[in-house]
């Protein structure tokens, strides 16, 4: 399939989409917005796809919503422009199956708030991660305000929105931001690897227990826990619960 603003590929159950405006560091503009969204609704109707990885093209995840592309936009323009943004961001943060962000050079602004929305984080030794919207006179978007203080905690959320620093890869992981850093040739590598691990098992597990911990920052831990014990039999009573069960028992004789 091709693409204005990205490209987008699938191959051995895993689809990649890779943000393309490589001159302007991926910059983020309606029309690449736009793109996600197609790709995402074919990556999800494809039932031989079981995971997603997110990266850029170039020296770049992204730098955030392209400024030229809001220039002269009206206040009922970008609140269009915005409630777009956010339904892309929920359909990721939701999306059924796991998503993977592998973070090359800058991750800022609305690129930070991509990676943020997926599963699993992996950077590049290069990745710098930054939100300036308080720099600019603007403000986070994608679910940045609750998906940054679920992973390092409400104190350094604060810190990090309200100063806007910029962080390396290396800092990233030692505060939890991302999963795992790598050095810069081994990035798509790594994510792969980390796919491919995930399409060897059950996608519909995958997909309920995924459920589950969105529901968690929603429900009540009596309400969660009825969903385990409903997820849980749905799984079992699976017709793969079976070939599940024979190919652990084979791994376990070699």
């Amino acid at each position: 399939m091709s693409y204005e603003c990205i490209l987008y590929e699938k191959s051995d159950g895993v689809a990649v989409i890779k943000l393309n405006r490589p001159r302007v560091l991926n910059a983020m503009n309606k029309q690449l917005w736009l793109d996600l969204e197609d790709a995402l609704a074919d990556a999800l109707e494809d039932d031989t796809i079981k995971a997603v990885i997110f990266t850029g093209e170039g020296r770049a995840f992204s730098t955030g919503a392209d400024l030229k592309d809001s220039k002269g936009r009206s206040l009922s323009a970008y609140r269009d422009y915005l409630t777009h943004l956010q339904e892309v961001s929920r359909r990721i943060i939701r999306f059924p199956k796991p998503t993977i962000a592998a973070v090359n050079g800058y991750a800022l602004g609305s690129g930070y708030e991509l990676s943020l929305a997926c599963d699993i984080r992996i950077a590049a030794q290069s990745a710098k991660f930054g939100s300036p919207e308080a720099r600019v006179s603007s403000s986070v978007t994608g679910g940045a305000m609750r998906l940054l203080q679920d992973l390092v905690g409400p104190g350094k959320a604060k810190e990090l929105l309200f100063t806007c620093d910029t962080i390396d890869g290396k800092e990233a992981e030692r505060i939890g931001l991302v999963n795992k850093v790598v050095p810069d040739d081994s990035l798509m590598d790594e994510a792969m690897t980390q796919a491919r691990k995930i399409t060897e098992n059950s996608a519909f597990s995958i997909h309920l227990i995924k459920k589950g911990l969105n529901m968690a920052r929603e429900v009540s831990l009596e309400a969660l826990m009825d969903y385990e014990v409903e997820a849980c039999l749905a799984t079992v009573s699976a017709p793969e619960r079976q070939e599940k069960l024979e190919e652990f028992a084979q791994r376990k004789k070699e």
